[in-house]
């Protein structure tokens, strides 16, 4: 490439040794010095010439070159893609390959197998066509020793021996028979008997559930709802400097006056859901409701203690988150009732509760209501459970947990139970209201709640 440069340098040169050689031919004779100079320049532009053909001629050479370079790398990519192709395709036979082998493999196993199978039914086969011919010598040899009875007939008073033994058996199998139907016709008595009593329970049921219905809150003189006042001193949990509020009532003071399900934080607890019922005015931490009995109350102790249900539908708060708020100041106990005919009752307690280690005892005194009182005052009432890790003996008889004292019918906690329920009625398990000495109100929902009492007043 470097030739080019110089042939084209060089060319220039070559023209004015041409013309100087014309204009001294014409002008006048040269010396000889003077022939020889332009002799050497005739030579240097043949050179010239030959160099800026050759140039060219090697320009092309190399256009040519690079031409079939080019072919050459398109020809080695195609190689190289269909090196690629037939290398997957490879690798593909001899996954095919190793699949066959491996199913290969596994028909000689079956084949294994099935031979296998087939000598032991062959044995299997024998030994039934031996046994087949043990049966058929058998049978031959039954076959002669009949001939034989039948040619040789026994003595007269062997067959009177065979004869009196016929009718023993003839006369055991009836009497046999007999027992059997005397039997039959019992068990159509008894199924007759059970259907009869299955019938009494269910009319028992019905009159049970009908009394009980029949024993709704209308027939309760009902006290008028008091207004409440509202007190100066709050000690009960307030609003806090950090900003979370200590039970629902607390959250009313902030300005959320709307019922639903909000967070709180009592002094010395963590944050937990409760649900806050806004009435009255204020607002209600609820910490048990009942309205269909899709939730079974029927729980453990642990269960009780750390709370379970949905806070939207049936639920209960739990014994710790209780006693976490009631231990910020004196609450009211709030108890909400309706029976099977849409009659609300209702009554409040002042109350305390102790901790864990007392088992959470409940102490009540009833300070208003529109319904007599079914829940013992003035008593240290242990929480227990069915699973009597709360100490009592009531719960084997009433499911559910609950502040039992001398294992009294109220249980708010107790079995739910609709007028078509089925099956004899157990007042003791299900879900009433019982005053000491009045009547059982069999109810459709409940709801417990608490209030602060020195934020509002319910005399």
């Amino acid at each position: 490439m470097k030739i080019i440069p110089v042939l084209l340098f060089l060319a220039p040169l070559a023209l004015p040794a041409a013309a100087d050689k014309d204009f001294f031919s014409v002008g006048s004779a040269a010396s000889p010095e003077t022939k020889s100079r332009f002799a050497l320049l005739d030579d240097v532009r043949i050179l010239a010439n030959g160099l800026l053909q050759l140039g060219h001629g090697l320009k092309d050479f190399v256009h040519k070159t690079k031409g079939q370079m080019n072919d050459i790398f398109q020809k080695l990519y195609i190689f190289d893609r269909s090196f690629y192709e037939l290398s997957l395709q490879a690798s593909e036979i001899k996954e095919e390959e190793e699949q066959l082998r491996q199913t290969t493999a596994r028909l000689q196993i079956n084949n294994e197998e099935i031979k296998n199978l087939s000598q032991e039914m062959n044995l299997k086969i024998e030994d039934l066509i031996q046994n087949k011919i043990q049966l058929q010598e058998q049978v031959w040899g039954l076959e002669d020793k009949v001939t034989k009875l039948a040619i040789f007939q026994p003595p007269v008073q062997e067959t009177k021996e065979i004869s009196s033994l016929k009718a023993f058996v003839e006369q055991q199998d009836n009497d046999i028979k007999q027992l059997l139907r005397i039997v039959e016709d019992q068990h159509v008595q008894l199924d007759r008997q059970h259907n009869q009593i299955m019938e009494l329970e269910d009319k028992l049921n019905h009159i049970e559930l009908r009394e009980l219905l029949e024993n709704s809150f209308l027939g309760e003189q009902q006290e008028a709802e008091p207004i409440p006042s509202a007190v100066h001193r709050p000690t009960a949990g307030t609003y806090r400097a950090d900003g979370s509020a200590a039970d629902c009532t607390a959250l009313y003071h902030t300005g959320v006056q709307a019922s639903g399900v909000y967070t709180i934080q009592p002094n010395g607890s963590e944050a937990f859901n409760v649900y806050c019922e806004m009435k009255f005015g204020t607002s209600w931490t609820v910490i048990q409701k009942r309205v269909d009995g899709s939730l079974d109350f029927n729980q453990t102790w642990d269960a009780y203690t750390n709370g379970f249900g949905d806070l939207n539908e049936e639920f209960w708060l739990g014994l710790k988150k209780i006693y976490s708020i009631t231990q910020q100041g004196n609450y009211v106990l709030r108890i909400e009732l309706q029976d099977w005919r849409g009659n609300r009752r209702h009554i409040e307690y002042s109350f305390s509760l102790g901790g864990p280690s007392t088992n959470f005892t409940l102490q009540l005194a009833r300070t208003s209501g529109s319904i007599p009182n079914a829940l013992p005052e003035h008593a240290r009432l242990r929480f227990s459970i069915g699973d009597t890790a709360g100490g009592s003996g009531c719960p084997q008889s009433h499911p559910g947990g609950w502040w039992h004292s001398e294992c009294e019918e109220t249980n708010l906690n107790g079995n739910y139970v609709t007028p078509r329920s089925r099956g004899r009625l157990d007042r003791g398990k299900g879900l009433y209201w019982k005053p000491k000495k009045g009547r059982y109100y069999l109810l459709k929902s409940t709801k417990i709640m608490i209030h602060p009492t020195d934020l509002k007043s319910f005399d």
